[in-house]
């Protein structure tokens, strides 16, 4: 089982490169919010998969509460972009 774990959190690394270098290469700011959304994704899914493999409950609260300000930051970010992008 613990070659599973590695190979995941392998994937979630390759992801999470990705995921960085639309971040900074981004055309448009909401490509870099999008990115930036699926970057606290793979992070959560990362804590998850240490969560699995440690049989250790105690960060699920951490989990929770860094997925919800990670959803909420998002959408204000998306809100205010879409905003901006009017009054241009």
């Amino acid at each position: 089982m613990t070659v599973v774990y590695a190979i995941v959190l392998a994937m979630l690394c390759v992801a999470g490169v990705l995921t960085l270098w639309r971040l900074f290469r981004g055309p448009d700011t909401l490509d870099r919010i999008a990115a930036l959304d699926v970057f606290v994704v793979l992070i959560v899914a990362a804590t998850a998969v240490y969560v699995a493999f440690y049989a250790d409950g105690s960060n699920i609260p951490l989990l929770v509460a860094f997925a919800l300000l990670a959803f909420v930051g998002s959408a204000t970010a998306a809100r205010l972009a879409e905003r901006r992008e009017r009054h241009r």
